[in-house]
């Protein structure tokens, strides 16, 4: 990695993002959005990351939410693509895929006891059913 990709984003469970990102939410969110967003735009992974400086594996990363852009590479994602960057915060508009909500879900139970577990149940299907 160089010390240029290295500056332009941190490990996502590396030092003290843990405690300001959870990467299995905000990260994962970012990333998602930054790829809708380069495929809406008809760029290539290689192409874009070309466009920022950064290689295409490293863009991957960010994308699978596996690392953390800086704030100026999220300023040269934005620019490269012709967007403004709050496009990749709008995670309440994120559309994420059908195995990442179910994980989502799973996690949510995992370690419940049963009282928990059949109050989710009834909130869900009531949900369901409306």
């Amino acid at each position: 990695m160089t010390n240029a990709s290295h500056r332009a984003c941190s490990t996502v469970a590396h030092g003290n993002y843990r405690r300001l990102i959870d990467p299995m939410n905000e990260a994962a969110l970012f990333g998602q959005l930054l790829r809708a967003t380069r495929k809406a735009h008809n760029l290539g992974q290689a192409e874009l990351a070309e466009k920022v400086g950064i290689g295409a594996k490293h863009l991957g990363r960010v994308e699978r939410g596996e690392k953390l852009p800086s704030f100026e590479l999220i300023i040269a994602l934005a620019n490269a693509i012709g967007e403004s960057p709050s496009v990749f915060f709008e995670f309440e508009n994120a559309r994420v895929d059908q195995r990442f909500v179910k994980e989502r879900l799973r996690q949510l139970v995992d370690n419940r006891n049963l009282e928990e577990l059949r109050k989710a149940y009834r909130i869900l299907r009531a949900s369901l059913a409306s």
